[in-house]
């Protein structure tokens, strides 16, 4: 059946929704091409170049790119993106501004407590802020300028009338495909790895993930709850982060994703819904797959299922909150006095490509895609490649084992 993921976390927040920051320093800046420049004005308030390149900076880091290797042409494709979503964040955040639309501290408070439980520990939440370069005051000011965002993208929304029966019943037959319960298994896993990841009770040695994953498995045989276990020994953040939940998987996603066929076959087969298999290893990793849900046959949905008319419901009412967004900001855009100095420094300057070099970089020999071009797409699980490794398709979660093993006896 389809499946409707929502995950808001801190890492989000720090990384792909990292063109909201703007706790940076704002002050006065020369048009000098350095660190001070000023990038853009909206309605007077400055975009400092610093801001833009500290954003791109993160997203090439998230992609496993140095700053200071992209090229002339990267650099300043990277940079007029990042700061395009700066312009357009901050024209909204301003727009909510004026329409007393901000969040009070006990809001943005909360928020922040929310992405906190979710990480799991409070060195969790440190762990992610240090790696991102940010401090707790800057993810205030981004949850701050987040939520005020929100709420006038909200208010627009409330605008919207609820789709007729008859909407909802066009939109169910010209997307039938979307409503099939196909065949297939939901996992939940715990993972140990012997790197070092930075956890509570992290094993950072073959022999240490060994007694860890051996522990683990005995705590389950005298039935401890796996979602608890796996929210406090797991070293897989998604694993950790949804209790264990991997998502629900065909089984061509299985094989594609590196699963041994004999493993697949007790999934399909012989192991009940419940039921977990013994510690598997793969790539130095140990894995505890449990089978949470089976379904040996595909199944169309009716509209009559009341899950399949809220899908559609939501559906028809996210496209419409899509387009009343779309024009509330091009009104917003229009009715700001913006200025990007950066692309008007591009025009001017027969020089300016490389005069935004950052400092102490060398060009690449060819021009690519920037990472702000990339920072959209989510990293997306692939096939298991040649050596055999695999990733959980649609999540990217805990890795299953690419071999065959006699290890998967499945126990309850």
């Amino acid at each position: 059946m389809y499946r409707a993921a929502k995950q808001f976390s801190l890492l989000a927040i720090v990384v792909s929704l990292a063109v909201v920051l703007v706790a940076c320093d704002r002050t006065k800046g020369s048009g000098d091409g350095k660190g001070s420049a000023v990038a853009a004005t909206v309605n007077d308030k400055k975009i400092m170049l610093t801001e833009v390149d500290k954003i791109l900076e993160q997203q090439a880091k998230s992609q496993q790119v140095q700053f200071s290797d992209m090229s002339q042409l990267e650099l300043a494709a990277g940079r007029l993106q990042v700061l395009d979503e700066l312009v357009r964040r901050e024209v909204l955040y301003q727009r909510a501004e004026k329409e007393n639309l901000l969040p009070k501290d006990d809001e943005v408070a909360q928020a922040i407590n929310a992405q906190k439980q979710q990480l799991g520990t409070q060195e969790e939440f440190q762990r992610v802020l240090k790696e991102s370069g940010q401090t707790e005051e800057a993810i205030r000011d981004v949850a701050r300028r987040q939520l005020a965002i929100q709420k006038l993208l909200d208010r627009t929304a409330a605008k919207i009338e609820p789709p007729t029966d008859k909407e909802v019943e066009d939109f169910y037959n010209n997307n039938k495909a979307r409503y099939v319960s196909q065949r297939g298994v939901a996992l939940a896993a715990i993972v140990v790895d012997p790197a070092d990841n930075g956890v509570t009770n992290d094993a950072k040695s073959d022999i240490e993930a060994k007694n860890k994953i051996d522990i683990i498995n005995q705590r389950l045989k005298s039935n401890a709850d796996f979602a608890t276990v796996a929210r406090a020994e797991s070293e897989d953040p998604q694993s950790v982060q949804r209790g264990g939940d991997i998502g629900f998987f065909t089984e061509e996603q299985l094989k594609q994703s590196g699963f041994p066929q004999d493993l697949i076959g007790r999934f399909f087969g012989e192991m009940q819904v419940g039921s977990y298999t013994a510690p598997i290893q793969s790539s130095g990793r140990w894995t505890i797959f449990k089978l949470t849900d089976k379904r040996l046959q595909s199944e169309n949905l009716t509209l009559g299922n009341p899950d399949v008319r809220k899908d559609a419901t939501d559906n028809i009412l996210n496209q419409r909150k899509q387009i009343l967004n779309a024009a509330m900001l091009e009104v917003a855009m229009r009715e700001a006095r913006i200025t990007n100095h950066l692309a008007q420094d591009m025009l001017n300057s027969s020089t300016a490509l490389s005069s935004l070099r950052p400092a102490g970089s060398r060009p690449a020999a060819t021009p690519a895609s920037s990472p702000a071009a990339n920072a959209s797409a989510s990293p997306a699980a692939s096939p298991a490649s040649g050596s055999g490794a695999a990733a959980t398709p649609a999540n990217g979660g805990a890795k299953p084992p690419a071999s065959n093993t006699n290890a998967a006896n499945s126990s309850k």
